[in-house]
C-alpha cells in the first residue's frame, strides 16, 4: 500500500506552504507501509524558533483553507520542534538542531520519499546535511 492520493496532495500543500516561509530541507516520507496509522511525515527545518511558529502557521493557513485542521498540535509552546498531526500525514518542523539530533530522515531511510517537483524537490536531501543552512 503507497500513500493515499489525497494524503499527497496535501502534504504537497503544506510544503508549499513550509517553502513559501523558507523552510530547508524540505521532505516527504510515505511511511504507508510502516506505519498504519499515517501515510506521509513531512519534515522540514527552520534556523530560528521565530521561523519555526511562522511555518507552522503557514502550514495550517494552508490547510485550513481547504477545511483541513489538524487533530493534533503539539511542541508549539517550544518552538523547536513542532508536530501537526492531520491523520493522513504528520507535518514536522524543527529547528536545525532538533532534526540534526533526532534525525528522522535515517529512521524512516528504508521508506519511499516523496518527490515535490512543485517546489523544486525532485529527490530526499543528503541525510548527512539535514538542518544544515545552505545544504
Amino acid at each position: 500500500m503507497t500513500a493515499s492520493q489525497r494524503s499527497v496532495e496535501l502534504t504537497l500543500l503544506a510544503a508549499t506552504a513550509a517553502a513559501d516561509k523558507k523552510a530547508e530541507n524540505i521532505l516527504a516520507i510515505d511511511v504507508s507501509e510502516q506505519l498504519a496509522i499515517t501515510d506521509v511525515f513531512l519534515i522540514c527545518s527552520a534556523t530560528s524558533d521565530r521561523q519555526v511558529r511562522a511555518i507552522v502557521d503557514a502550514v495550517e493557513e494552508a490547510l485550513d483553507a481547504v477545511d483541513v485542521d489538524p487533530v493534533r498540535r503539539e511542541g508549539e509552546r517550544s518552538g523547536r520542534w513542532v508536530l501537526l498531526d492531520y491523520l493522513d500525514f504528520v507535518v514536522h518542523v524543527q529547528h536545525v538542531e532538533e532534526r540534526r539530533f533526532y534525525s528522522l530522515e535515517r529512521l524512516w531511510q528504508d521508506c519511499p520519499v516523496i518527490p515535490l517537483p512543485e517546489i523544486g524537490i525532485e529527490e530526499s536531501p543528503d541525510p548527512a546535511s539535514a538542518g544544515t543552512p545552505g545544504a
